[in-house]
């Protein structure tokens, strides 16, 4: 039994309802990954491969093709001195935000698979806008932090309830958070204290605690 057609090689459902082509241009497996690690910005090919370890270069460059095809994702040249090429998304691919986090907040109630490996920097900060719940914001309705995550700087913003994050310093945080993304993950949604020599914070200690406070896992 075909399951689905191929036209001008490539696979396709063959259906005209709009899930369905959507499924078409993000369906294949890695697609919707790749699109996750370059919603924070854009990445050389090898920050890629960090982000997503068990994807092969081969695949990995297959799907990159794919959804510059499908006006997902574009190549292009840094200025120099840095000269380098890097992926980022389109309008059209930064418009599978909401979908992402959606997903991700459906998938947060299934169990964690087995073993002890972190989630990806990127992976890891998404998730926090996936789980943001504004309700315990109070107090913090307009607020800077800076998350050190390893290499990584990416500045966290509570305004009026909504939070956004992006990749980068903040310029005046009310406090810093410096950690790795394992340690993050642990005291998170595992249970590790936050009395840990792997994780420092400057600045106000008592909003830091609270913003770790805003991301619980669903019941």
């Amino acid at each position: 039994m075909v399951d689905f057609w191929t036209v001008a090689g490539k696979r396709t459902y063959g259906d005209q309802c709009g899930i369905a082509r959507a499924l078409d241009v993000v369906g294949e497996r890695w697609a919707l990954l790749v699109v996750r690690e370059l919603l924070l910005g854009p990445k050389r090919f090898t920050d890629l491969r960090a982000g997503l370890p068990h994807v092969s270069p081969d695949v990995l460059s297959q799907r990159l093709r794919q959804l510059e095809d499908d006006g997902v994702v574009r190549r292009r040249t840094l200025p120099p001195p840095a000269a380098s090429q890097v992926y980022e998304l389109t309008d059209r691919g930064q418009e599978l935000e909401p979908v992402v986090l959606a997903l991700g907040r459906w998938g947060s109630r299934a169990p964690f698979p087995a073993g002890h490996e972190p989630l990806g920097v990127d992976a890891l900060v998404l998730a926090l806008k996936t789980l943001y719940r504004p309700d315990r914001a109070d107090g913090l309705i307009s607020s800077s932090f800076e998350l050190r995550l390893g290499e990584d700087r990416f500045h966290a913003r509570l305004d009026n309830g909504r939070l956004e994050v992006s990749r980068g310093a903040a310029a005046h945080p009310l406090a810093t958070i410096d950690t790795d993304s394992g340690t993050l993950q642990q005291i998170l949604w595992h249970g590790h204290p936050l009395t840990t020599e792997a994780l420092s914070i400057t600045g106000d200690q008592q909003a830091a605690v609270q913003f770790l406070t805003l991301f619980p896992l669903p019941e």
